[in-house]
């Protein structure tokens, strides 16, 4: 096995994402090294260098051709995650400084030195990498953590769910926590998907029996919430930047719910005061606004169903 595939073994055993663990992350370790052909990897150094150096090393020493302008590919495939996974550092300085330099670490510079060419990675007493991988989380772990951290807990029909992050996601999460209990009481959710997973909750048996008819190529509202109670459905568009309940997407969901018995809401819901200002012209006549600063209050589009005194 060459050097190349040797240093991709050992990100393999780091647990580096698969994407660390390519040609240009392994000529990187090597270059950081000062690791040539026909050197042992037992004499690598640590010494500080710039991504210029890091290009010229390997075009100098492993057959490669990359440009100059090919930093910020170095930067952000190779150095960035390498950082956060504690194999390098910087020296501090401004990162536009002429003299910002990254070096190996002192600790990961002994798990590079435990590596053979012959046993296709580290040796076989592996000690600098057994005390590494138990002093350092691996980077697949920290990712992996930081989707989960960044994920928004949720019930849905009492049941525990997470979204995932984003302002969409969170006025979802509000119309659920907010809206229904409010203007909702006692409601069902037949329907709310997720940014990343579609179709999170999807009462199919329940639709089809209250009339829905569902073809692949219907976009359902962003939440669908139905009161037995009071025999209503709550169609509701979560809009962040597109899909308020303009009269053309009022025509689409009317015409999925031809059969449909039940008395139909229709609900534009926004996260801010200045989102609403923003499609307050798109939005269509006997609809509702709900906005999530303003929890307890709603804003009729609908003539004189609601005119009179309180």
């Amino acid at each position: 096995m060459d050097k190349i595939e040797a240093i991709k073994k050992l990100l393999a055993d780091l647990d580096m994402p698969v994407a660390q663990q390519s040609d240009l992350c392994a000529l990187t370790i090597l270059a950081m090294g000062g690791i040539k052909g026909e050197d042992n990897f037992s004499d690598a150094t640590n010494e500080w260098i710039r991504i210029h150096d890091v290009i010229a090393f390997v075009n100098a020493n492993y057959n490669v051709s990359y440009a100059e302008n090919s930093r910020e590919t170095f930067r952000k495939q190779a150095m960035h995650h390498f950082r956060n996974a504690a194999l390098i550092e910087d020296n501090g300085k401004a990162t536009n400084s002429p003299n910002y330099r990254y070096r190996l670490t002192n600790e990961f510079l002994a798990v590079l030195r435990e590596v053979t060419e012959l046993d296709c990675g580290v040796g076989e007493e592996g000690a600098a990498l057994t005390s590494f991988l138990k002093r350092h989380q691996s980077l697949t772990e920290i990712y992996a953590s930081k989707k989960v951290m960044q994920k928004m807990p949720v019930k849905i029909n009492n049941q525990d769910f997470s979204f995932s992050p984003g302002s969409h996601n969170r006025l979802q999460k509000a119309i659920i926590e907010d809206f229904a209990p409010r203007f909702a009481p006692g409601s069902e959710c037949l329907y709310v998907g997720d940014t990343i997973k579609k179709d999170m909750i999807k009462n199919e048996s329940k639709l089809k029996d209250l009339g829905f008819e569902i073809t692949l190529h219907d976009k359902m509202p962003d939440v669908v919430l139905y009161r037995e109670d009071k025999d209503w459905i709550y169609f509701i568009e979560a809009v962040d930047s597109v899909g308020p309940m303009d009269p053309e997407r009022i025509k689409d969901i009317s015409k999925m719910t031809e059969k449909v018995k039940s008395g139909k809401i229709f609900v534009t819901a926004f996260l801010y005061f200045s989102k609403f200002k923003k499609f307050s012209e798109q939005l269509a006549w006997e609809t509702e606004v709900w906005i999530a600063d303003m929890p307890d209050h709603m804003i009729h589009l609908n003539g004189d169903k609601f005119l009179g005194p309180r």
